[in-house]
């Protein structure tokens, strides 16, 4: 099971959550509470091992801006999370190397997830960031060959139930694991993603699994 922490903010909750076993770490750079400047990333970024996947999370930003960004950044990774069409997708794709389209499970339904022929895809709340749970059987839209990470309103308490309805490749927690807006607590952290691990259907065997191996780059 990949697990993803977002809304990191600070130095502290990013190494935490690595000692945890965390597999992926999100940094809002999209108006929110949680949002971060590529500077205060970078000082993250740059002291964390490499298996470690990257992740900034972006929302209605322009191409060339997001892969500023990742670049100052020192990121492995974008998640568009807004209105992105495809064609703005094939653009970030060319200059990262991976990209996580973020869908809102809302009245539209998940329907067209597959327009946009992406290997991982998040699927959130409909207002994304909210802390709020869904209905997970609306996962059940999306093709099999893509990798679902699950998000929107999942906590220690539930996530194994998560995991067992919806099956997902991975999971992805920011205000579930947190004592206040910003900061995580560790005790929840580290009972998320032992929960979210035990739960699991089969391990995470790590970077190999994605179709780019950041870990092989040099950082």
């Amino acid at each position: 099971m990949f697990v993803k922490i977002c809304g990191i903010t600070n130095e502290d909750d990013a190494l935490l959550a690595v000692a945890m076993g965390a597999d992926a770490l999100g940094f809002v750079f999209a108006p929110s509470t949680r949002q971060v400047s590529p500077l205060q990333v970078y000082d993250i970024t740059r002291r964390l091992p490499p298996h470690i996947l990257t992740v900034g999370v972006f929302r209605d930003e322009l191409p060339t801006r997001v892969l500023e960004i990742v670049d100052k950044a020192n990121l492995k990774a974008a998640q568009l999370h807004g209105r992105e069409t495809p064609a703005m997708v094939v653009e970030v794709q060319r200059g990262t190397q991976l990209v996580i389209k973020g869908f809102n499970a809302g009245a539209a339904g998940l329907g067209s997830v597959k327009d946009f022929g992406l290997d991982v895809v998040l699927i959130d709340a409909a207002s994304p960031g909210s802390g709020e749970v869904f209905d997970w059987t609306m996962v059940a839209e999306i093709p099999d060959e893509i990798r679902v990470i699950l998000a929107g309103g999942l906590t220690p308490d539930n996530v194994a139930a998560a995991i067992k309805t919806v099956h997902p490749w991975g999971v992805d927690v920011s205000t579930g694991v947190e004592r206040s807006p910003g900061r995580k607590d560790p005790i929840k952290l580290k009972q998320f993603i032992a929960n979210a691990r035990a739960a699991a259907p089969k391990p995470y065997l790590g970077p190999d699994e994605l179709p780019y191996n950041w870990a092989d780059d040099d950082y």
